[in-house]
């Protein structure tokens, strides 16, 4: 017996996904495999389809299937959280970072994944505590100023109970592995792989002396200030408005690690998803002379 039985899925809310979701429930009738949908999504779905809520489409699915791009793989990934079924990404429209197939792979991919050949990669996410208040994100929470309400804001970054260093910046992000591909490599941040565990905190057209990123081990408590002065800033979860802080306020920071599983079938690693993303067609060579 295969170890698929119910999958769950996660769509773009703009992208037509209708030639991965015929595949996938042309594969699902054969097998008599339940399929799932959100109960906003089922009438995007051409076949039959139970309507459920976000919790339980984790709690239920043995698979989630991700149809879109990294946006969408990493609301699949939030879902998810708890109980942790693994999450197939499908890339439908622009490639990235996290799908692992197209379209026309998905039927032998739910034949891999149903009889167990791939592999489950771990992936951490970031917790960012208020007071009152927790959010997690799996690529990044940054605090950002807000437009029209003063120039850079002034955060403090303590580690391990000692404060370290102060950014005037634009915003200043702390990223997982997975997210160094995303914001923080746009702000000048460095590529990390996701298999390493720990966080990556790096300032937006900074203003200070220290303008550099920083890779933080996943077990180093970091508290981040709002320093006397700045303009209140925004906090984001994966691009997400969670709320503002006053000057005073802080957030503490920290690593959850093998939050989500994301399936892998060992056709593409993350170096030649970052060569083709970021068009890394070659290097420069010294010609020898």
């Amino acid at each position: 017996m295969g170890m698929v039985n119910t999958v769950g899925l996660v769509l773009h809310p703009a992208r037509d996904c209708n030639s991965a979701l015929f595949e996938l429930l042309a594969w699902a009738s054969k097998r008599k495999v339940t399929v799932l949908a959100l109960e906003e999504e089922v009438s995007r779905v051409p076949g039959p389809v139970e309507a459920v809520t976000p919790v339980d489409l984790a709690a239920r699915s043995d698979l989630m299937v991700s149809l879109g791009g990294d946006g969408t793989m990493l609301r699949a990934m939030r879902m998810s959280y708890g109980p942790r079924p693994p999450v197939l990404g499908v890339n439908v429209g622009k490639l990235g970072f996290l799908a692992e197939i197209d379209p026309p792979e998905m039927a032998d991919a739910l034949g891999a994944i149903d009889e167990h050949r791939f592999t489950a990669e771990p992936r951490s996410a970031v917790r960012a505590e208020l007071p009152g208040r927790q959010t997690i994100a799996f690529n990044d929470v940054d605090l950002a100023r807000v437009p029209g309400r003063g120039s850079s804001i002034l955060v403090e970054l303590t580690v391990e109970s000692h404060p370290f260093v102060r950014y005037a910046a634009d915003a200043v992000i702390v990223a997982t592995p997975t997210g160094s591909t995303a914001y923080n490599f746009s702000a000048g941040g460095p590529l990390v792989s996701p298999m390493a565990e720990g966080l990556l905190v790096t300032p937006v057209a900074p203003h200070s002396a220290f303008n550099r990123a920083l890779f933080l081990s996943s077990n180093e408590k970091v508290l981040l200030t709002v320093l006397p002065g700045s303009p209140e800033p925004a906090l984001e979860a994966d691009g997400n408005l969670v709320g503002y802080l006053n000057p005073g306020g802080t957030v503490e920071v920290g690593t959850i690690p093998d939050a989500a599983r994301v399936v892998r079938l060992g056709r593409t690693t993350f170096y030649q998803r970052a060569q083709r993303k970021l068009r890394l067609s070659g290097s420069a060579e010294a010609d020898g002379d």
